[in-house]
C-alpha cells in the first residue's frame, strides 16, 4: 500500500484514526483526559506516555480490524507460529515507525509542550524471553504481517521480562523486571478465550458397556490459560497480525472448605 493510500485511508476517519499532526494532538488530548482522567498539569510521565500509547493503539487498531476482515472475506490459511519467546521490543516506536508518523507524532508533542523522546523511554519493554530465540520469533511476525501473510503468533505472557540490571559497588545485580507493573496498554484481554491445562496425575482404566478397555487421565493439577492480543503491525502496508499470549491462573480463585458440627450449640 502506497503512502498516498494509507494517508486517504486514515485521514478519513478524522481525529481517532487521522494521521496528521492535528489529529494526533487533538486524540493525545481527549485521552489524557478521558481514557486517564488526568488534566495535563497533574500528569505524570506515565500518564502522558499512556495518553500518547493509547493515541497510537486506535490506529494501529484501525488496521487490524481492516485486516480481520479482509481475512474473514478471503479464508485464507493462517501460519500458526509456536514460541516459548518474544521480544518484540518497544511497541510505541515500532508501531509509530510502521505507520510513518514518528514525525508527525513528534512535531504534536512538540507543539504540546513536550518532549517526545522522554514519553518513549517511559515504555516496559516486554522482555518475553532470554535473547536470541525470543527476537527471532517477533522478526518473524513482524515479517510477516509486512509481507501480508496471514499469522498468529503463540506465547506465554510472564508475568516478570528477563531481568532487570544494576551496578552495585562495581558488580552487576539482576533485580526482578517487573514488565506490568503500570499494565500494558497495547494488549487486549479475551476472557472468553480460556482453557484447561492438565498437569500430573495419574490414569484410571475401565471396561466400558462393550466391553472395551478404556483409560481415563484424572490430572493432579489444572491451570487456566487465558489469551491476551497484542496487534503486530507490518510496515507500512495496513495489515495487521496477532501476537496471542497465554496467562496462567488458577481454575479457581479459592476453594470453600464447609465444617460441619453435628454437636448442639450450648448457648447458656
Amino acid at each position: 500500500m502506497s503512502d498516498e493510500q494509507l494517508t486517504e485511508l486514515s485521514g478519513s476517519h478524522g481525529l481517532r484514526t487521522g494521521l496528521s499532526v492535528a489529529d494526533i494532538k487533538q486524540a493525545f488530548l481527549d485521552n489524557l483526559f478521558y481514557q486517564l482522567n488526568r488534566l495535563p498539569a497533574f500528569a505524570t510521565k506515565y500518564d502522558l506516555y499512556s495518553a500518547l500509547a493509547v493515541t497510537i493503539r486506535d490506529r494501529v487498531f484501525h488496521s487490524s480490524v481492516h485486516t480481520i476482515e479482509n481475512y474473514a472475506e478471503r479464508k485464507p490459511r493462517v501460519v500458526a507460529y509456536l514460541s516459548a519467546e518474544f521480544l518484540p521490543g518497544p511497541h510505541l516506536a515500532n508501531n509509530l515507525l510502521s505507520l510513518g508518523i514518528t514525525a508527525q507524532t513528534r512535531q504534536a508533542l512538540s507543539e504540546l509542550g513536550y518532549d517526545f523522546d522522554e514519553l518513549l523511554s517511559q515504555e516496559e519493554e516486554p522482555g518475553l524471553g532470554n535473547g536470541g530465540l525470543g527476537r527471532l520469533a517477533s522478526c518473524y511476525l513482524d515479517s510477516l504481517a509486512s509481507l501480508e501473510v496471514p499469522a498468529i503468533g503463540y506465547g506465554i505472557r510472564y508475568e516478570f521480562g528477563i531481568f532487570d540490571q544494576t551496578i552495585t559497588d562495581g558488580w552487576q545485580r539482576e533485580i526482578t523486571d517487573k514488565w506490568l507493573r503500570f499494565g500494558n496498554r497495547w494488549e487486549i484481554c479475551r476472557p472468553e478465550i480460556a482453557y484447561d491445562v492438565n498437569f500430573g496425575g495419574h490414569t484410571e482404566g475401565n471396561r466400558d458397556e462393550l466391553g472395551r478397555y478404556r483409560v481415563r487421565w484424572i490430572p493432579d493439577t489444572v491451570v487456566k490459560g487465558e489469551a491476551y492480543d497484542t496487534p503486530i503491525l507490518g510496515y507500512r502496508v495496513g495489515t495487521c497480525n496477532i501476537m496471542r499470549l497465554w496467562k496462567a491462573e488458577a481454575v479457581e480463585s479459592f476453594e470453600r472448605i464447609w465444617k460441619v458440627n453435628p454437636a448442639p450449640v450450648n448457648v447458656n
